[in-house]
């Protein structure tokens, strides 16, 4: 079995196996993600966390994807978490969001994680304070959160985003 010593150095040196790895753990339980999380604390505060909510269809994946782009180009890494309902029949993300960013899925300063909500009520995933901080940990400057559902209490920084079509209110708080 794997312990958290071993993969704290991969980690922290921005490995996408590393990050995978730890990311599972959380999301499942593993006996060592607290001993992980725990010894990652010392290396945490440099990113800037922004949630992307809206409702299904209102443009969430390709807000995401612009911003990416964006964020990229002034040289930032970036780390995406597309939270969406959990699939009856699979347990995983019902939406699977990475889909519709395929174009950015290959760019090695881009981490991009679907996750599902495994039940958890508000939108969010148990697991998705600790993702944001191994995120972080990982050396990503900008983590992008995309969900269905708004999370006004969970993150400091949040843009809504409607379809044209359901209103013309946008939130835009010097997000980026």
């Amino acid at each position: 079995m794997e312990n958290a010593s071993r993969l704290l150095r991969p980690l922290l040196d921005g490995s996408p196996r590393a990050l995978a790895r730890a990311i599972t753990w959380m999301e499942n339980g593993h006996p060592e993600a607290r001993a992980l999380m725990a010894s990652v604390w010392p290396h945490l505060g440099r990113a800037v966390v922004i949630g992307l909510t809206g409702s299904p269809g209102s443009g969430k994946s390709t807000l995401t994807d612009q911003l990416a782009r964006a964020l990229r180009a002034e040289g930032r890494r970036v780390g995406i978490l597309a939270v969406d309902p959990t699939s009856p029949f699979s347990g995983g993300a019902i939406l699977g969001d990475r889909i519709r960013m395929g174009r950015i899925a290959a760019d090695p300063g881009i981490f991009i994680r679907s996750m599902a909500t495994r039940g958890s009520l508000g939108g969010l995933a148990q697991a998705t304070a600790d993702v944001i901080l191994a995120l972080d940990a990982a050396g990503f400057q900008r983590i992008l959160i995309g969900v269905a559902r708004d999370f006004a209490e969970s993150q400091p920084r949040r843009v809504r985003h409607h379809s044209v079509e359901a209103s013309r209110d946008e939130s835009w708080p010097e997000a980026v």
